[in-house]
């Protein structure tokens, strides 16, 4: 396999990985209501890790 053959894949667990971590915390948000803020900030957070890797994949 090539790496043109894997990028793809690495990107789809990637996305599948953030939307679990996500899901986590949407639902940790929902059951526990006083963990919203430390939550919030958690998400920001994890916007802020998928725009650079979005710049750092889409460099070449």
């Amino acid at each position: 396999m090539s790496t043109s053959d894997l990028r793809p894949l690495v990107l789809l667990l990637l996305a599948l990985v953030a939307g679990l971590v996500l899901g986590a915390l949407a639902y940790l948000s929902y059951e526990h209501p006083a963990l919203t803020g430390p939550l919030s900030l958690a998400v920001a957070g994890a916007a802020v890790l998928v725009a650079c890797v979005a710049v750092t994949v889409t460099r070449r």
